[in-house]
């Protein structure tokens, strides 16, 4: 697992080959691939293993209170939405699930994986209000349309319907104050490409624009939850 965790963190490692006790002039690089198509498989592993990591550390976090329940759910809902995007880009006949990459590895990580399982962060099971479930709601919809959006996926009819629930979500969310900046940056764009057909496309400029108004929208909805 040393390797998945170099990975991760983009760090390189040296390997005594045996033969010389630990003599440097002996030691020796290990690369992991041939081409840059390996390169990529490795380092999307490399990127599983970290949220995986992460979700582990989050939980722990939350059982210590050293976490807001509503920082916590912000911060696993997003975890899970990486974690799904992480995970298509290693699935295969060796990684059909991602048990299987973690059993691979002898990777155990318990607390992540019931996560992973239920698919949504133990406060919404805990909430009574549905104030939990409104936050994840939001933050995974941030999230895909972000994702999206950095794909080039940029068709006026694969963007608007996210960003009509994100409005809904938002507007659902009694907590948010009237002042958010989120609410007319959403309205905005939606009144943007409410005028424009189905097969429009954005342009480079608006795709450029549009994540950073997300961008800086998410950061003001973080705060909104901190200060909560």
């Amino acid at each position: 697992m040393a390797f998945l965790s170099d990975l991760a963190t983009g760090s390189t490692r040296s390997y005594d080959n045996g033969a010389g006790a630990g003599n440097p002039a002996l030691m020796e690089n290990v690369r992991l691939f041939k081409n840059s198509k390996e390169r990529d498989w490795y380092e999307n592993l490399g990127d599983l293993y970290a949220v995986v990591n992460s979700i582990e550390q989050l939980e722990k976090a939350y059982i210590r209170d050293c976490i807001t329940p509503k920082e916590y759910t912000a911060a696993c809902s997003r975890l899970l939405v990486q974690c799904k995007s992480s995970f298509k880009l290693i699935k295969s006949p060796e990684f059909e699930t991602i048990a299987a990459f973690m059993k691979r590895f002898k990777f155990d990580c318990p607390a992540a994986m019931d996560r992973i399982k239920d698919d949504s962060p133990i406060t919404i099971r805990e909430d009574k209000g549905n104030t939990s479930k409104s936050i994840a709601d939001i933050v995974a919809n941030f999230i895909t349309i972000m994702d999206k959006l950095k794909l080039q996926m940029k068709a006026v009819d694969e963007i608007l319907p996210d960003m009509r629930e994100l409005m809904d979500q938002m507007n659902n969310l009694s907590i948010l104050p009237a002042n958010y900046v989120g609410r007319p940056t959403v309205s905005k764009w939606l009144e943007t490409m409410s005028t424009m057909s189905a097969s429009s496309e954005l342009d480079d400029e608006q795709i450029r624009q549009l994540v950073f108004d997300l961008e800086s929208a998410y950061t003001a909805f973080q705060k909104v939850l901190h200060d909560a």
